[in-house]
């Protein structure tokens, strides 16, 4: 698969940005496993498949914007209650979305082939920014990756409950697959 070199853009309109927490501690059984996605993100790319060193990436995402779309394990599914509640969680509590509304990521390396590539950058999360590193790969016309977001290096403290029996890992993992749009 090769795609041609040039500007893009990708966002919610062409794919999902999902974040993934566990569960931890003695209580992990009664808490939930989460699949979260981040609704309101955008992103610009600069493809030049012969030279990965000239390619760049930037993603914006509206910290308000994540919404919990499932919560596996636990004693009892999640209501609709539990959603809202977790989701203002995430917003007042971990993220403070009041005073750092706005997520970014921003590419300082790329390397590797489409099939398998790497890009270093930096993320800025509750305003610390702290470098991350993404492993992708283009298939089937689609932009395809990961990375893991380990909470307490950007200052927060994963999110715990029942007296700190039940905890979420502090690794956090964080999915995309996207369709690249030329930039006109």
């Amino acid at each position: 698969m090769s795609i041609t070199a040039g500007n893009y853009t990708f966002g919610a309109e062409s794919g999902r940005l999902l974040v993934h927490t566990t569960r931890t501690g003695l209580g992990a059984k009664a808490g939930h496993d989460l699949t979260i996605e981040v609704t309101r993100w955008r992103g610009t790319a600069v493809v030049d498949a012969a030279d990965p060193a000239n390619c760049s990436m930037t993603v914006e995402a509206d910290a308000g914007s994540l919404e919990v779309r499932e919560g596996t394990g636990g004693v009892k599914p999640l209501t609709d209650s539990d959603h809202a509640e977790i989701e203002r969680t995430i917003r007042e509590k971990i993220l403070q979305v009041r005073k750092h509304p706005t997520i970014t990521f921003r590419s300082t390396r790329v390397d590797g082939t489409a099939q398998s590539f790497r890009v270093e950058g930096e993320l800025t999360l509750v305003g610390v920014t702290q470098p991350v590193e993404v492993q992708g790969s283009l298939t089937d016309e689609r932009v395809q990756g990961s990375a893991t977001v380990v909470q307490t290096r950007w200052g927060i403290r994963p999110y715990s409950a029942l007296l700190g029996a039940l905890k979420l890992s502090d690794e956090v993992g964080v999915w995309f697959d996207v369709g690249l749009v030329p930039k006109l």
